[in-house]
């Protein structure tokens, strides 16, 4: 899944859109884990009630990282694909940039981090 969604680096963000020509941020993990045949729920609330729950500190490649990015709510909006450890970084389409590999080290991301989940 790792490199299908990083074949998508630099495609620009389209809400709802799942293909080259634009994808949101659960669009891209949607169709990285459907080209391995493993299907998830469309949307970014959907995925963060199924899979398991895991401890961030457990986290490896593959799991999905959850962040609330609306100022002052912890509802989950944004996912991303954990593609590496040690910094733990993540695939995701952003709305400003597109989609991007990400460090959870970032301030930003760091404060709007709610939650992990394994599917695999």
């Amino acid at each position: 899944m790792i490199e299908n969604a990083e074949a998508y680096k630099g495609v620009r963000y389209k809400y709802g859109g799942t293909t080259k020509k634009g994808m949101d941020c659960s669009g891209l993990i949607y169709t990285a884990f459907n080209e391995e045949n493993i299907e998830l729920p469309r949307t970014t609330t959907l995925m963060s009630k199924d899979g398991n729950w895991i401890d961030l500190k457990k986290a490896k490649e593959g799991d999905l990282l959850f962040f609330a990015t609306n100022k002052n709510s912890r509802k989950i909006n944004h996912v991303g694909l954990v593609v590496s450890t040690n910094p733990l970084q993540f695939i995701h389409s952003t709305s400003s940039n597109g989609v991007i590999v990400s460090s959870l080290k970032e301030r930003y991301w760091y404060f709007a981090f709610v939650q992990a989940r394994r599917f695999l």
